[in-house]
């Protein structure tokens, strides 16, 4: 079976019936996720996530799903569906409600409480919301939805199972199935079961785990450890964690409690999403326990705990201001222990790195995921992802959430149970359940919409191009000035090079032939300043290219006086 698809048309029109399910983004990189589900000509999505930039995306501040293939159809969405409340599930929905603000909503109660707080930020009125829980049934337009229970990694986070005509689709979210969580909140596998028994027609699992073997340990487990910790732990804790984990939080809380030491949190989002979290009650607070970061300084060290945004290296955040020794009222210590709870996210190791070896500089002990068991994921392992397959034996599966790698992997582990057809689909891949079988139909267009202050979609990969040529290559000027009635250079080439140690005497030597291209393409009739530019252009990159093995960015000028 092929996996690749870069030879798929656009999809024909949807036979009459049938269900379309188009993933905008989440199959190949583990963020953005956005599925469109389209019956009867309506649609209905499920997620709209962010993807946080890498190394080679210098400048970006996020990348949105491409939802342009839908954007002229966006008055046929019935709703938008929240399975839970990570960034990469909702953090571009407020860019979606710019196009359309009266889309509802649907979500759990802390979902739709963070994604609130996102609009506010983003200035947009206030929306149609639906509060949901497990066990609900909403219907809007062709599509029944019923919410089903799932453990993840932040409370209140559902699966999503929606009937149309054409059949039933279980959209799972991100789960795992810890059998003793934190909050009591298990995967409701009994209901797994009951819609199994209804049949599921297609089954979109979260694949982001599933090249792992056996099964996802428990949140408890850390809690020994972080007990652990704050016991052997001389003077201060910073605990880093994801502004969203409010299971972690709670644990430093009692541990802190049991410690008799007070707790602060560092970093805006963290602030605002715990305050969230208390509210609905999510997170319970000891009384006494929890005070402001500005007034830990009046306690010893041995009472202090931060609670810190930046478990992934983000250059802004708080902890990596702390391990440059720049924040504004937390100044590492030596002796000072600082615990990064939190997983690796594929492509972050350096950042996390730099700043472990940061904070390390300093004196302090720092616990991560390498050295103890800090951090379990949110995500099932292949031995749950089994245990579903058997429990709902769905007729056709596609995996969802993750890499290339991970999706390939999951769809052997449906393959291994007996489901007979697994698609592999990717962003922008649709496919098409008709008459009980899903099969893929064509590709819409779907690449990285990038975020960059406040234009969004205005860089392309082109610019993303020339902006990594710009940092590792540096850029070269080039100023010539020709006399428009003799035909001649008249002043120049002067010549500047910034960024890539080159030295502006060392250009001398490539002035002249410059100059006698010029003259050659005036007298072969070349008079177009672009094509003189271009010329330029040619005579200086092959010249640096040769003497100094390097392609800057090389922008030539000329100016015919």
């Amino acid at each position: 079976m092929s996996h690749s698809h870069p030879e798929l048309s656009a999809p024909a029109d949807l036979p009459k019936g049938g269900l379309r399910v188009t993933p905008l983004g989440g199959l190949g990189d583990v963020g953005r996720n956005m599925t469109v589900f389209e019956y009867d000509g309506r649609l209905l999505i499920v997620d709209c996530g962010v993807l946080f930039p890498e190394d080679h995306h210098p400048g970006v501040d996020l990348i949105l799903p491409d939802w342009s293939s839908i954007r002229d159809r966006l008055d046929a969405v019935e709703a938008l569906v929240l399975t839970h409340g990570h960034e990469d599930h909702i953090g571009a929905t407020p860019y979606l409600l710019r196009e359309r603000q009266d889309i509802p909503l649907v979500g759990s109660e802390l979902t739709l409480a963070l994604l609130d707080s996102k609009l506010r930020e983003h200035r947009l009125k206030q929306t149609v919301h639906h509060k949901v829980s497990e066990g609900d049934r909403l219907t809007f337009g062709p599509f029944e939805l019923e919410f089903v229970a799932v453990n993840h990694s932040i409370p209140d986070a559902l699966a999503v199972a929606i009937r149309t005509g054409a059949g039933m689709v279980l959209h799972t979210g991100d789960f795992k199935m810890d059998q003793l969580p934190l909050d009591g909140r298990i995967t409701d596998l009994r209901a797994f079961a009951r819609l199994g028994e209804e049949g599921v027609d297609l089954f979109l699992t979260d694949s982001t785990n599933a090249e792992t073997p056996g099964f996802t340990p428990g949140e408890r487990k850390i809690t020994p450890v972080i007990d652990q910790v704050f016991r052997e732990s001389q003077q201060r804790v910073i605990v880093a964690c994801f502004a969203s984990h409010v299971h972690r939080v709670q644990q430093v809380l009692d541990a802190a409690v049991a410690h008799n030491r007070k707790v602060a949190y560092v970093g805006r989002s963290m602030v605002r999403n715990m305050a969230i979290a208390k509210e609905l009650g999510y997170l319970t607070v000891p009384p006494g326990v929890l005070i402001d970061a500005k007034d830990l300084s009046s306690l010893p060290p041995e009472r202090q705990v931060l609670v810190s945004t930046g478990s992934q290296g983000e250059p802004m955040s708080a902890l990596s201001r702390i391990a440059q020794r720049n924040h504004n009222f937390v100044h590492i210590e030596e002796g000072d222990t600082v615990l990064l709870a939190s997983s690796l996210i594929p492509g972050n190791e350096n950042a996390v790195y730099r700043v472990i070896n940061g904070l390390a500089r300093w004196g302090a002990r720092v616990v991560h995921k390498g050295n103890a068991m800090v951090h379990v994921s949110g995500h099932a392992s292949a031995g749950e992802l089994l245990y579903c397959y058997n429990i709902v034996q769905p007729g056709n599966v596609m995996p969802v959430h993750g890499e290339i790698r991970h999706l390939l992997a999951n769809g052997q582990l449906a393959r291994d149970t007996g489901v007979e057809n697994v698609v592999i689909a990717e962003d922008g891949v649709v496919v098409d359940l008709v008459d009980g079988v899903a099969s893929i139909a064509g590709k819409v267009d779907c690449g990285y919409v990038f975020v960059d202050g406040s234009s969004v979609g205005d860089v392309t990969e082109s610019d993303l191009k020339d902006r990594l040529i710009l940092g590792e290559e540096g850029f070269i000027s080039v100023i010539v000035v020709i006399d428009s009635v003799t035909g001649k250079v008249a002043a120049g080439p002067e010549i500047h090079a910034r960024g890539n140690a080159l030295d502006n005497a060392s250009f001398d030597q490539v002035r002249q032939p410059i100059c006698d291209a010029l003259d050659r393409a005036i007298a072969e009739g070349n008079t177009d300043s672009y094509q003189l530019q271009q010329t330029v252009r040619r005579v200086i990159g092959r010249w640096v290219s040769n003497t100094h093995r390097r392609k800057p960015m090389i922008i030539p000028v000329v100016i015919q006086s």
